[in-house]
């Protein structure tokens, strides 16, 4: 009993030791930007059609041990679109759809997370684009790659809510409804005491 004593007590001495190791998480909330993309995907007289965004901030606060308690906030310039047509292009900043003079960024503020299993999410929040807001929900999935979160997801909105596309523009038979937004954003960790 007493050998057993001399090698389980330091053992579990070691063990007890290492427990504050066990309660860090990660937080990951620095994004980075040059390896992140916000991108679009439509439908142009039937034909699908692909675009992006250059320029956007977003600022997250994701621990995937505490998903409900994660924040996020998207300010994208409509200005940066590419739809991989300049002329394109110039039209989308006009009056009748993103009027970037009177409207330059579009936002987006999360209002909670769900964990919906695996590494499967979904974030809701308030969309605000040319100065209408509207509830949406988008389901994203989050990869850890070492200090480096992964995270993926899409959404649809419907243009004409927004007034996007006015006008003659308006007819879905031209340029579809349906958006699919596109996001996937690379952010490194930053250990939290819980």
């Amino acid at each position: 009993m007493k050998n057993l004593c001399r090698h389980v007590l330091p053992l579990a001495g070691l063990l007890l030791a290492g427990a504050p190791f066990h309660t860090q998480a990660a937080e990951f909330n620095r994004v980075q930007t040059g390896k992140s993309t916000l991108a679009f995907a439509y439908k142009q007289m039937g034909v699908p059609m692909e675009g992006s965004f250059h320029k956007f901030t977003a600022r997250i606060a994701f621990d995937p041990a505490r998903a409900d308690a994660a924040q996020a906030r998207f300010e994208v310039d409509p200005a940066s679109i590419d739809t991989g047509f300049g002329e394109a292009d110039s039209e989308v900043l006009g009056k009748q759809w993103f009027d970037t003079k009177a409207y330059p960024a579009a936002q987006f503020v999360s209002t909670g997370v769900k964990a919906l299993g695996g590494n499967r999410y979904e974030v809701l929040g308030k969309f605000t684009l040319k100065g209408k807001s509207r509830d949406i929900s988008a389901p994203f999935t989050f990869k850890q790659e070492g200090s480096v979160g992964v995270f993926d997801g899409a959404f649809t909105l419907n243009r004409l809510d927004y007034a996007i596309g006015e006008g003659a523009w308006s007819d879905p038979s031209a340029v579809a409804n349906e958006i699919q937004v596109k996001f996937h954003i690379v952010a490194d960790a930053v250990s939290a005491k819980k």
